[in-house]
């Protein structure tokens, strides 16, 4: 039996989407899965184990990304078709079953409204799947020790706590014990960003650069004993990967973009929801929470 099941483009919503296939691959142990999604979001699916088919799709003039998907899947008879994107493709598609989730935005967390799409009872949530080789990869590169992973880059300015203050939290969490890694995605602008910390933080710390493929910063992600970042992709993968992980939210609404898991926590500039300068979240604050994660005593993240 076969399920397609049509992935978010955006790293962060790919993420999100994976409890949902873990969901499905648990319901369906013996499905093979075509999975499809766009070039960023590639590396969450590529170690699935029912992954039969990875198909990357990108944006085309005239939407003919999607008639190049059909004539890839219109020979096929699937069992099930899930499309997260909210396409009519399913409805030109041999499929006995259709998923079909609309887009637009919605009360409450994205995860949730997955949830209640699929008529889930308990929210599945995001995990990665990371190859036995990548595991070897990250244990070359962090051996055992106290690791303090920080995200400084985001999608959009906005969104970007300063540099000095991500700085000081390493400054901070240094005199505990803790040495600093900074992960962030491909590009210049990615790099530069990073840059503006990397140079001032202790001599120790590491950059890892922004040419890994996801399932290595996943398996580098869980070496760590904390990670502390920008509403991001990397924040939701980090989440997802079972690694402490806490939030840092400004203009963006930490109500439905929070990072899931059991050890994900979330924190907020003070202001109304959606609109307040992430500058106004202070090292102080954030100190005290990612302190409080590592010793166990915060409060993860519910709506």
């Amino acid at each position: 039996m076969r399920i397609l099941f049509i992935a978010s483009n955006r790293l962060g919503d790919a993420v999100i989407s994976t409890g949902i296939l873990d969901a499905l691959q648990k319901r369906y142990p013996k499905a093979l899965f075509t999975i499809v999604c766009g070039p960023v979001a590639a590396g969450v699916f590529e170690a699935h184990p029912q992954c039969e088919r990875l198909i990357v799709m990108e944006k085309q003039k005239y939407d003919r990304h999607w008639i190049d998907l059909w004539m890839q899947c219109i020979s096929i008879a699937w069992v099930l078709t899930v499309d997260l994107r909210g396409s009519l493709l399913s409805a030109f598609l041999w499929s006995r079953q259709r998923i079909i989730v609309r887009g637009g935005r919605r009360k409450g967390r994205k995860i949730e409204q997955l949830a209640r799409a699929l008529k889930y009872d308990t929210v599945p949530m995001p995990r990665v799947w990371i190859s036995q080789r990548q595991k070897e990869y990250a244990a070359r590169i962090l051996p055992e020790g106290k690791w303090l992973a920080l995200g400084p880059t985001a999608n959009w300015d906005g969104k970007i706590w300063p540099a000095n203050r991500f700085v000081g939290l390493a400054q901070a969490l240094q005199e505990k014990g803790y040495r600093t890694v900074v992960i962030y995605g491909p590009g210049d602008r990615e790099r530069r960003i990073a840059r503006a910390v990397l140079q001032d933080l202790p001599p120790d710390a590491i950059d890892l650069g922004g040419d890994h493929t996801i399932g290595e910063v996943a398996a580098l992600l869980q070496k760590c004993q904390l990670f502390v970042g920008n509403d991001s992709g990397l924040m939701h993968l980090a989440a997802a990967a079972g690694v402490p992980t806490l939030g840092l939210f400004g203009p963006s609404k930490m109500s439905e973009y929070a990072p899931a898991g059991e050890r994900a926590y979330a924190i907020a500039a003070p202001g109304l929801e959606g609109e307040a300068p992430i500058d106004g979240l202070q090292i102080k604050n954030v100190v005290q929470v990612a302190c409080d994660i590592l010793n166990n005593q915060a409060q993860s993240f519910k709506t």
